[in-house]
């Protein structure tokens, strides 16, 4: 049986209206040093982020949830934030903001296997029993 890795993820959260402390998990951000892994999931549930503010732009969460994507896969065209270390890059996608979207504070583990820990995790505090095929949910990463 492999050793376990240690790892530390974030949850990213959208608050439309974040006078009002209310927020939709929209995505999970794993970094595992030790494999060399840092990914993230990301999933807009529309209907849920309608029901908290009808007015949310959801062209500009898209936006920005696809931006934590390619920033975490250090896509060039993400800018210079993506071009830093997956240590870097995973410490600047988790500091805290007062911003539509934010990130819980980071949380550690032990994992045999980055990918699956990340996949178990999406699973669970983000799409929490949703159907994969809701029309209007939007699969980003």
């Amino acid at each position: 049986m492999p050793a376990p890795h240690s790892y530390d993820y974030a949850i990213v959260r959208i608050a439309p209206c974040v006078e009002r402390e209310e927020f939709i998990n929209a995505g999970v951000i794993l970094h595992c040093a030790e494999q060399r892994f840092l990914q993230c999931r990301t999933h807009l549930d529309e209907e849920r982020v309608r029901a908290l503010w009808p007015e949310a732009d959801l062209d500009l969460i898209r936006g920005r949830l696809l931006a934590v994507s390619s920033i975490c896969a250090g896509d060039p065209a993400a800018g210079p934030i993506a071009r830093l270390s997956k240590s870097e890059r995973f410490h600047w996608l988790t500091a805290p903001r007062s911003t539509m979207m934010q990130v819980s504070p980071v949380h550690s583990g032990l994992c045999e296997s980055p990918e699956q820990t990340l996949e178990d995790l999406y699973r669970r505090v983000v799409l929490m029993g949703a159907p994969e095929t809701n029309a209007r949910c939007t699969d980003l990463a």
